[in-house]
């Protein structure tokens, strides 16, 4: 594929980057809606000031104009300019989308029973929901959804166990549209309110020089070391992960240091795009943020966040110490060096010049640990950010430390005059921030600082319109589902096609998830399968979380696993390797991605399920991590010497054998893996 191509499959997946095509007045209208569209996000989310059903129909008509405004009807088409037919689409989408609001009292009192009008304005956004998502995604899900709304209607007539009682028109529009089983059910709630709030932390961070410190403190600590470019793209990756969920954006801004480095050093081209593929995808697993399928996984579960986290922590920390490892091996392999500690800057240094980055995310992780909601940690975490962004702006052309210390103790005062006047934590933030804001337009620099949050306002708004688009069209599979109660005969045929048997299970479970993968986005991946995989695993005796997260993990491997790979796509526009050689080699290098799901299933205590004791967790714990050290071997064809075919196929059948927890496995695996690594050893010590 020629530049152009790959750009526009990769802003599909990362939409913040698509007003690159547009130019003039119609750049400047794209930019001033997405502003309008986060600006109205806030206001919602802080002040709570419209019903929730208000909230999710505007949240999903924004969607719709900015993606008309961003996205052509044809690929090929240009996007100099926005056609007269996108501005009608798309304004139309957000008249529409202030229905609920408008008609709110009528809409209550005829309830179940919808007008001729309802229905009308219902289908016209259902069309609408349709095309946009066409545009962004694409025709697999678009189709895949569609397919559900005549088995609604024709279910008498269906064979089988498909057959049921059927749905009139009215009926499903009134689920669809009117209700909140639809396109505004969970999915639309969350990414309104928990996901947008956390694309803008995410945002504004990055805005402020995130990216910057964690590629410093990654340098300083792993940059010197065998391999060090590639240690440095893990972690760097990994760092951002916590703020950012998204696993092609991470690869366009982080890869954008981290795949020249590798390949100055040593690295091919490939390896180094599907090391930092790999390592970024991986974001969405690693906690305090994660991914948006993690806040809907919890509104799903109905659990706190905070238990998805922890749950989420183990594996995170695995998956990418198994990516740290196969570098690691890679470079002992090539005998590829590291940067000379000359060119390496300071961690040490790095963290005391940039330790105030680090406060808005150590007020996010207090705040969801200590159990208040996303939503509220969210609107606080943001505040902060802002605050230190501005405040930050302010004292920096202050000569003396004293003035900085006196004007943040005048900030904290002046947070805690307002909080003794018990006013609510939301407009005491919102206050701050307003005063600040009011002061940086008084000064040049302070102007441009105001300048930059308003563009960090603009992306988060385009960066969320592919996972809104996503979530309001699986509504209507999930609508469906709900309607008809598809899902549980779906569940029922798993555990009969895989005779009981749960590894069975897993596996078909797992190569749904990779097959979906392949047209699908992960939110939607993880719904469908969710939906009608993980009931089957609840009936196998897998714990209800276990059986989501497993969803959860081999939805985002399908954005590694060719011939789709989104992510090895974006690599390869940096790296100018081929995209399906780059996404080869990342799923060889997240092979403990594919692995550490059975584990975590075969041993909830890696998810710290069940109340398991410490000693349990070091157990299962040391175990995984000497299954991944062997699969790493086994993958790279280096241990601590080359490895043959016959001793691979050794490392594999080691490490297979701690993977299953069945009677005896342990023991045989332990005994294969020491027996393994004493053979490397004495390799090694030959002349």
């Amino acid at each position: 594929m020629d530049d152009t191509s790959v750009k526009r499959i990769v802003d599909k997946e990362n939409p913040a980057s698509a007003h690159g095509f547009l130019q003039g007045e119609a750049a400047r209208a794209v930019f001033w809606v997405g502003v309008a569209f986060s600006a109205f996000q806030i206001w919602t989310a802080t002040f709570t000031p419209l019903p929730t059903q208000a909230v999710r129909s505007i949240h999903v008509g924004f969607l719709l104009l900015v993606t008309f405004l961003l996205f052509n009807a044809r690929e090929a088409d240009s996007r100099a300019r926005i056609p007269w037919y996108d501005w009608l689409l798309g304004a139309g989408g957000f008249a529409l989308g202030l229905y609920h609001w408008v008609f709110e009292a009528e809409l209550i009192q005829r309830a179940g029973d919808p007008s001729q009008t309802d229905l009308l304005v219902g289908t016209i956004v259902i069309a609408l929901v349709f095309e946009g998502s066409r545009r962004i995604m694409g025709w697999s899900l678009p189709i895949m959804c569609g397919v559900f709304i005549p088995y609604a209607l024709l279910g008498p007539w269906l064979p089988g166990p498909l057959a049921h009682r059927g749905f009139g028109f009215d009926q499903l529009i009134d689920q669809l549209f009117l209700g909140t089983e639809g396109i505004y059910g969970t999915p639309t709630f969350v990414s309104a309110t928990y996901i947008f709030l956390f694309i803008l932390f995410g945002s504004f961070l990055e805005h402020a020089g995130m990216i910057r410190l964690f590629n410093d403190v990654s340098i300083g600590l792993v940059g010197w070391a065998k391999g060090g470019p590639a240690k440095v793209a893990v972690i760097s990756s990994g760092l951002m992960g916590t703020i950012n969920g998204s696993g092609v954006a991470n690869v366009l801004t982080v890869g954008q240091f981290t795949i020249p480095l590798m390949v100055r050093f040593g690295y091919r081209p490939a390896f180094a795009g599907a090391v930092e593929a790999t390592a970024s995808m991986g974001g969405q697993i690693m906690p305090p943020v994660m991914g948006a399928v993690a806040f809907i996984m919890a509104e799903t579960l109905g659990i706190p966040y905070s238990e998805v986290a922890i749950a989420a922590i183990i594996p995170a920390v695995l998956y990418y110490g198994s990516a740290f490892w196969m570098v690691h091996l890679e470079a002992g392999r090539h005998k590829l060096v590291g940067i000379p500690r000359s060119e390496c800057p300071d961690a040490v240094k790095a963290i005391r010049e940039g330790w105030y980055l680090l406060l808005p995310v150590a007020a996010l992780v207090v705040l969801l640990f200590s159990g208040y909601t996303p939503l509220f940690a969210g609107v606080i975490g943001l505040a902060c950010t802002l605050v230190l962004i501005l405040g930050n702006g302010l004292t920096v052309t202050m000569k003396t430390n004293l003035l900085r210390i006196v004007f943040w103790l005048a900030v904290a005062g002046g947070a805690v005059a307002l909080s003794r006047a018990k006013l609510p934590h939301e407009t005491v933030a919102a206050s701050v921030v307003g005063v600040l804001v009011i002061a940086s337009a008084l000064l040049a620099r302070g102007r441009s600082i105001v300048q930059t949050m308003v563009g960090a306002l603009a992306d988060g708004a385009k960066n969320a319109v592919g996972v809104g688009m996503a979530c309001a069209l699986v509504g209507v599979l999930i609508g469906v589902t709900t309607l008809t109660g598809i899902a549980s005969s779906f569940a029922t045929a798993i555990v009969e096609w895989s005779g009981g048997n749960l590894f069975f299970a897993l596996v078909l479970t797992m190569i749904a998830c990779i097959i979906l993968g392949t047209g699908l986005p992960t939110i939607p991946n993880y719904i469908i399968t969710a939906s009608i995989a993980a009931p089957a695993l609840l009936k196998l005796g897998v714990p209800l979380i276990v059986s989501h997260m497993f969803c959860f993990y081999f939805g985002i491997m399908a954005d590694l696993t060719p011939p789709v790979a989104l992510a090895a796509l974006a690599a390869s526009s940096i790296a100018r390797a081929g995209h399906m050689e780059i996404g080869w080699l990342a799923s060889r290098i997240a092979l403990a991605g594919y692995v550490v799901p059975f584990m975590t299933v075969y041993d909830p205590a890696l998810m710290l399920q069940g109340d398991p004791t410490v000693w349990q967790v070091a157990y299962v714990l040391s175990k995984a991590c000497l299954a991944i050290a062997l699969w790493g071997g086994a993958a790279i064809g280096y241990f601590m010497t080359e490895l043959n075919w016959p001793e691979r196929i050794w490392a594999t059948f080691g490490a297979f054998l701690l993977v299953l927890a069945v009677p005896l496995t342990d023991e045989l695996g332990i005994a294969v893996s020491a027996a393994f690594v004493g053979w490397q050893w004495w390799r090694s010590k030959k002349p």
